[in-house]
């Protein structure tokens, strides 16, 4: 796949150069042409086609029912929305539909907890057993909030037995984050949706909430199976602010706008300065995951391991899984949101996967032509 976007990219860098040419053999005045506006626009054109193409065998391969977009910057590259919302009163999924976003929102949780960090409330080499009195314990005592923010505390569930020493490993742990926003509550004096609240507002997110404070009418209801045999999950999005989820480690609902705002507002440094942003990014420990594979793991943030450099994160709450990924070298975004999960044939995450393959394999050529571009120019030829 990635050899063949890079031959076609290849073709068009080539095209573009010689109609770009002045022609030799003509004595009228001419246009000076400006040779990599010319070549960006043909990339972003074949970009949007390249992506129109595969993206939407993806959609038909496994009629999937959601919502995919695609923007560079501020450029909407590609964009689709199928199937159903509601899919007993067969509402349609629209550009408008909020969706659960499961553990992407730990990312929120961990922007709200550098914060509170930039504000002088506390240290990210604090232990958490300062804040929390379940900590005060012989095994948790040492337990700091770094590990907690990227899963190395060994802590599996609150009360339970670490599955290794802290710091030593990594375990992925929903109760971890669920403590994070607890130590945002007492450092902060507000409630954890209180906080998120507030960043939505000042990051522009105007259709984003928590599962407990929703009151919209454009939620996707959450199922299992196909769109010809489904069951419904039921209390949603209530039962996201339940012990078993918890808002903080996965309790936000989103849409593909809000996504795409907080990815510009994020990762264009327009909320955490840039030591706490680089904070935030960098891998501070290495997660094999189920589905996508061995990976770095910053704080609520995980990254590949090789080219192309990505930032991104899955989300599983049942029936809605979820996929917010960001590529800093282009500021491209590529947000996947689904309402329904065919558990029983292991399908939930393959269009995700195929998707993530096909805008990495893009990534990486996109790339290895903007070096060729900026290599000094050669003497002019004839064309």
């Amino acid at each position: 796949m990635q050899k063949n976007i890079i031959q076609t990219l290849t073709l068009l860098f080539i095209i573009t150069g010689i109609t770009a040419c002045k022609n030799p053999y003509t004595s009228a005045p001419q246009k000076v042409i400006d040779r990599n506006a010319v070549v960006d626009s043909t990339v972003t054109a074949f970009e949007k086609k390249l992506l129109e193409q595969q993206i939407d065998s993806v959609f038909k391969k496994y009629n999937f029912n959601g919502s995919v977009a695609v923007f560079k910057d501020s450029v909407e590259l590609y964009r689709k929305v199928n199937g159903y919302s509601d899919f007993k009163n067969k509402t349609q999924i629209d550009n408008n539909t909020i969706f659960a976003i499961g553990s992407v929102s730990k990312q929120f949780t961990a922007v709200l907890l550098l914060l509170q960090m930039e504000q002088g409330k506390l240290n990210l080499n604090d232990k958490v057993s300062n804040y929390i009195k379940e900590f005060q314990t012989k095994e948790y005592k040492d337990i700091t909030i770094h590990q907690l923010l990227n899963h190395t505390s060994g802590l599996n569930t609150i009360g339970g037995k670490l599955m290794f020493k802290s710091g030593t490993d990594f375990y992925y742990s929903n109760d971890g984050f669920n403590t994070l926003g607890r130590i945002i509550e007492k450092t902060s004096g507000k409630s954890y949706d209180e906080n998120v609240m507030d960043l939505f507002k000042k990051t522009g997110m105007n259709h984003s909430s928590t599962g407990t404070l929703f009151e919209g009418t454009d939620f996707a209801g959450a199922y299992i199976g196909s769109a010809k045999k489904f069951e419904k999950i039921q209390n949603m999005p209530k039962r996201l602010g339940n012990k078993e989820i918890g808002i903080p480690a996965g309790g936000i609902l989103s849409g593909i706008q809000d996504l795409h705002i907080w990815n510009q507002a994020l990762y264009g440094g327009k909320i955490l300065k840039p030591d706490t942003f680089q904070k935030f990014i960098s891998k501070s420990a290495e997660r094999h995951h189920p589905v996508f594979g061995k990976m770095g793991y910053g704080y609520g943030i995980m990254t590949n391991i090789g080219e192309p450099t990505v930032y991104f994160h899955s989300g599983y709450i049942k029936g809605s899984p979820s996929l917010n990924i960001y590529y800093p070298e282009d500021k491209t975004s590529v947000i996947i949101l689904s309402n329904i999960a065919d558990e029983e044939k292991g399908n939930a995450f393959k269009p995700y996967v195929e998707i993530k393959k096909i805008t990495d394999a893009l990534e990486n050529a996109v790339a290895g032509m903007k070096k060729d571009k900026n290599k000094p120019a050669g003497k002019e030829q004839s064309s």
